[in-house]
């Protein structure tokens, strides 16, 4: 009960039976380490493991310990300050295991454009799905030239671009006027203090732009702040990943989130009805996954 992995391990592997798969997800640590502690727990006849398919599933054997071992993991798990984001991540991770007909509509979507039917496209979908929108103000945070905010224009009552490049937002200034978009402003700021007023937008997005915040929590918060109550925010964002060389390639600050990073970050900030989910997985190495996030004012 010295090593504080341990004791996550068994304050977790105690209330739910995890794969090693899913123990990576929510421990945010590496294969490696949690199958050397989970050795350790099983010799010392703490864990047993059961086949369920093709997985392998952990879970805490309670006839072996005693309920002294199970008070002290407990204190030893109030002291931790891991302990709530476990709990947190715990609750996620089962969520994410019941939800079959997310994963249902997953493949359908991976079916989508693969065999050719001619008139359909993403591109084609996409724009029917913007005319449905209702008529808002959007905040898209992190905008750069402004490709999205300008399809988000077609439908929106109102966009704010923002952009911390003074060339992303020049040139996307320009593009505006010149195909007379007049409803899209581009605004030159920070993801973590936009230019814009408290209370005063329906809709703020981040479109693959929270990974270059310094402090993505201050970002999220401060969309929380420029929302009106009922508002509602759009992250999409990867899915954290190992591809260092993204840092040099993209400028990118974070190499993507976990689920329960981005849950975590929407919550804090007040969001309610929040929802993750991947969504997306390209075929090409480095394999990047797109990561959604939804939450309300």
């Amino acid at each position: 009960m010295a090593d504080p992995t341990r004791v996550r391990l068994l304050r977790l592997l105690r209330a739910q039976e995890l794969t090693v798969a899913e123990l990576q997800e929510i421990l945010g640590m590496g294969q490696s380490r949690i199958s050397t502690q989970l050795s350790q727990l099983r010799a010392a006849g703490l864990v047993g493991d059961r086949r369920v398919g093709k997985n392998i599933h952990y879970g805490a054997l309670e006839t072996t310990a005693t309920e002294a071992l199970w008070s002290l993991v407990a204190q030893a798990g109030d002291e931790l300050p891991e302990a709530a984001v476990d709990d947190s991540a715990l609750t996620l991770t089962l969520r994410k295991r019941s939800d079959k007909a997310r994963a249902y509509f997953d493949q359908l979507a991976g079916k989508f454009g693969r065999a050719y039917v001619p008139g359909r496209s993403w591109k084609g979908l996409s724009e029917a799905l913007i005319k449905l929108m209702e008529p808002a103000v959007i905040a898209d945070l992190g905008a750069g030239e402004g490709t999205l905010s300008q399809m988000l224009a077609q439908r929106a009552r109102h966009v704010i671009a923002v952009d911390s490049s003074p060339r992303m937002v020049e040139f996307g200034g320009q593009l505006a006027r010149d195909h007379g978009v007049a409803n899209l402003e581009f605004r030159l700021g920070d993801l973590e203090a936009p230019p814009i007023a408290d209370a005063s937008v329906d809709l703020a997005l981040f479109s693959q732009a929270l990974h270059h915040a310094q402090k993505p929590a201050r970002a999220v918060a401060e969309a929380a702040r420029i929302l009106r109550p009922g508002g509602r925010i759009v992250v999409l964002d990867l899915l954290r990943h190992d591809f260092e060389e993204a840092r040099e390639l993209y400028a990118d600050v974070w190499l993507g989130f976990t689920e329960v990073e981005l849950d975590g970050f929407l919550k804090a900030a007040g969001f309610s009805a929040v929802t993750t989910a991947v969504v997306d997985r390209e075929s090409e190495p480095p394999h990047f996954q797109t990561l959604l996030g939804l939450g309300i004012r």
